[in-house]
């Protein structure tokens, strides 16, 4: 007998793809934009309203992922694989497909 993951195990998660995509955007923003403007412009009141909003996306983006992916159906390697798409620039948006594939094999469509 095997368990099905709750509904509200499937929201999270939807949520936690969401949560991915702001992470990678503010992380292009931070990187290509306001880091940039820091350092060629001399200006770094960008990076001082940037750099946080990144820090909320990421502590979203890792909570969310641990309280997911404690579920039934996901292992130690799916947590690594996000973990490290987290840490890299673009890493969130290149993981998405192997999540959106990894959610239809745990909660169905």
């Amino acid at each position: 007998m095997t368990q099905t993951p709750a509904p509200q195990n499937k929201r999270l998660f939807s949520l936690f793809r969401v949560i991915a995509l702001i992470e990678g955007v503010t992380t292009i923003l931070l990187f290509f934009v306001a880091m940039p403007i820091k350092y060629g412009l001399e200006n770094p009141s960008w990076v001082k309203v940037m750099g946080p909003v990144h820090g909320y996306a990421f502590l979203a983006y890792i909570a969310l992922m641990l309280i997911v992916m404690r579920g039934i159906g996901w292992q130690g390697r799916d947590k690594g694989r996000a973990f490290v798409a987290s840490l890299v620039p673009l890493g969130t948006f290149i993981n998405d497909p192997f999540l959106k594939r990894r959610g239809v094999e745990v909660y169905g469509r």
